[in-house]
């Protein structure tokens, strides 16, 4: 996360009020469960009942794109748009939520679904935690 706030700190204009460390640990968490979740779906189809996760790589991924574009989203300030950012936060969270949800459920036979549903908890609280802090 160092070069994440550091980017954040450089920034030649005002960001506002908004909570930067906030900010940079959601970043953070975006990505780490981009990556966390597109490795999952990876994993379940590499396991032998791969037909039984069929959602569980459907989540993963659909959870592993829309937390990129919220990395994404969140990584940029010129122009910033509330509404916008509000909006792709509540979806990061659901899509958190959802992946979370399902891969707890293969957990116990699966410890990469564990991990998975671990890293769509962080970010879930990340982005409920960034939320609170837009006006």
């Amino acid at each position: 996360m160092t070069h994440i706030r550091s980017m954040i700190d450089t920034y030649p204009k005002d960001l506002g009020d908004i909570d930067v460390t906030k900010l940079a640990e959601c970043i953070s968490a975006c990505f780490e469960c981009a990556q966390t979740c597109t490795a999952c779906a990876d994993a379940c189809l590499a396991e032998d009942m791969v037909a039984d996760l069929a959602r569980c790589i459907r989540t993963d991924l659909d959870c592993a794109d829309i937390c990129a574009a919220t990395g994404k989203v969140l990584s940029r300030h010129t122009g910033y748009d509330a509404n916008v950012t509000r909006t792709l936060l509540e979806a990061c969270r659901a899509a958190c939520k959802v992946c979370a949800g399902e891969c707890e459920k293969h957990a116990q036979m699966h410890d990469h679904c564990q991990v998975c549903a671990e890293s769509c908890r962080s970010c879930e609280q990340a982005c409920a935690a960034l939320l609170t802090s837009i006006a």
